[in-house]
């Protein structure tokens, strides 16, 4: 169980770890979420902090408490932001739920899109690596749209890059473990706009349609980009909620 931190006060802290549980899909709708007195046993807190916690999760709209019977997790529709897999993958090794299934559109090497060859900081019409995945919820379908670019020069290094399989631990660690550049930060964009024919059939939507575009660019300790990422989302999905400490 993890430590205590100072940074925020602990019912928060207790909260934002079931809170990111329930957004990665590790604690599914319906389920039951510890009782005040778990909580309280397994973070070493007193039950009022627990109850707090509880109580923020569900003013957050997250779960639901159910007279005689306990606290649950609501039916949300919301989709992991690109922190929480990756967060996901440092812990488990993967960054997807034991509820989500992927399947492998495409591993290839292509000639790079503009905005592509922009966030690598290669030349204009580089070929890159792309791994194109669909992301599925075992209750709700196909859940998002994601591609992953690379430069080609990866392609010999790097060869399960062009497998269509997953790469357990996460692209990121494969990549630092053969060429010594592990991933330091990422900086995210987010736009939306209206969904291209394919997006509109993997994702399985009406035309027309909107969908929320994710870019996360990885960089190394030097500013370099690793990789760059693109996650579409359908439109009953652009529910991203963040929480954060504001410096007094």
């Amino acid at each position: 169980m993890p430590e205590i931190q100072e940074v925020l006060p602990k019912y928060l802290q207790i909260a934002n770890y079931l809170r990111d549980e329930i957004i990665r899909g590790d604690r599914l709708p319906g389920s039951e979420v510890p009782s005040e007195r778990e909580i309280a046993a397994d973070w070493n807190v007193a039950r009022p902090t627990a109850s707090k916690a509880l109580d923020a999760l569900r003013q957050q709209g997250f779960v639901e408490s159910r007279r005689g019977s306990g606290t649950y997790v609501r039916e949300l529709r919301t989709s992991p932001r690109a922190r929480e897999r990756l967060e996901r993958a440092k812990q488990h090794g993967t960054m997807y739920s034991d509820h989500e299934s992927v399947e492998f559109l495409k591993t290839e090497v292509v000639d790079g899109p503009a905005h592509v060859t922009d966030a690598l900081a290669i030349a204009a019409g580089s070929r890159v690596i792309e791994r194109k995945r669909l992301i599925k919820n075992d209750s709700a379908g196909p859940i998002e749209l994601s591609t992953s670019w690379f430069p080609s020069t990866l392609a010999e290094r790097a060869p399960r890059l062009l497998e269509l399989s997953r790469i357990h631990g996460g692209t990121g660690a494969y990549i630092g473990s053969i060429t010594g550049r592990s991933p330091a930060y990422a900086r995210d964009q987010v736009c939306a706009r209206l969904a291209s024919p394919e997006e509109r059939r993997l994702l399985r939507l009406p035309d027309p349609a909107a969908v929320l575009v994710y870019w996360l660019s990885v960089y190394d300790a030097d500013d370099s980009p690793i990789q760059f990422d693109e996650a579409v989302y359908p439109q009953d999905r652009w529910s991203f909620r963040q929480e954060y400490p504001i410096a007094q």
